[in-house]
């Protein structure tokens, strides 16, 4: 019979035994951040001056590089508020609990949070009037989510604001570290807006926002999949897109309301990883300027990832 050692003695060579050194983590260039924070910061100072303001966040999903810019600065979320109502009903639909290709009733009748009203829209102030013509049918919630995007349409959100509810989308909202964007209210909620109730955000969480949604393990890669596929779909591209080379792959969404003018996007280089940028402004008079400044951050943005 062959002697055996001792336990403790066994795990004591077992200890001391050497441990296989961990893969290493992309390390952030930190000379090459802070000149592009550097150039960011001066394209903004000379477009926002002294009565507008601009709020940038931008991750690298492939070095982990990472700039923020008053990204912890609460603006209104106009239309950006959009792609959490989307997250939250592809959550459903890959957790079994919804089938996006049922049809629901299309009405023009919302209530307010605010004091209980009933109000509704106007085809005259949304930017996907032919909606309209369908009030009283059926429509999928496919079709739905897709107008709701591409279109930013207003009638679509407010139907699927309803059925996504605004405490589900919260919670899904703390789970991906976005805590900052709060999805309230259905647009043109006017009574809420008077009180001050309204959807907002933050660069750093819109961020969070556009990077869970090209992360397949958060809602699930059937859905990562098609998400990215219906905002590559957007029809506005004046800002981040319009920073990029001809031909670029992009993913956005864009909010513009009086004095108000975002953009999130997922952008990809062509042969490598992608990466998430965010440019939230307010206070531009002007809509051109503010998308100005948004496609010139986002020309720099890539002169720094493609270079």
């Amino acid at each position: 019979m062959k002697p055996t050692l001792p336990v403790s003695l066994l795990l004591l060579a077992a200890a001391c035994a050497p441990v296989p050194p961990a893969p290493p983590m992309p390390m952030p260039n930190t000379n090459a951040m802070s000149s592009l924070e550097s150039e960011v910061r001066a394209l903004v100072a000379a477009a926002a001056g002294d009565t507008a303001e601009v709020s940038v966040a931008f991750l690298d999903l492939q070095t982990g590089d990472s700039l923020l810019v008053d990204a912890h600065v609460r603006m209104h979320a106009a239309s950006t508020m959009k792609v959490p109502v989307m997250m939250e009903l592809f959550r459903r639909r890959s957790a079994g609990e919804l089938a996006i290709d049922r049809g629901m009733m299309l009405r023009n009748a919302f209530t307010s949070i605010a004091d209980r009203q009933t109000y509704s829209l106007t085809p005259g102030d949304d930017s996907d009037p032919a909606l309209y013509e369908r009030v009283g049918g059926e429509v999928t919630v496919s079709e739905l989510m897709e107008r709701m995007i591409t279109r930013s349409s207003n009638l679509a959100t407010n139907a699927l604001i309803a059925l996504a509810e605004p405490a589900r989308i919260a919670e899904l909202m703390e789970r991906i570290g976005a805590r900052d964007m709060h999805v309230l209210r259905g647009v043109e909620d006017n009574a809420a807006y008077q009180r001050g109730m309204n959807n907002s955000t933050t660069a750093y969480a819109l961020m969070r926002v556009m990077r869970a949604v090209a992360d397949p393990s958060v809602v699930g890669e059937d859905a990562s999949r098609e998400m990215q596929a219906i905002l590559q779909r957007q029809e506005f591209t004046e800002m981040i897109p319009a920073g990029l080379p001809a031909g670029t792959r992009v993913a956005n969404k864009t909010g513009n309301i009086t004095r108000i003018a975002h953009d999130a996007a997922i952008v990809y280089p062509p042969g490598r990883a992608p990466y998430v940028l965010v440019v939230l402004t307010r206070g531009f008079a002007d809509q051109n300027a503010a998308a100005a400044v948004g496609r010139d951050i986002s020309a720099a943005v890539w002169g720094h990832v493609v270079r």
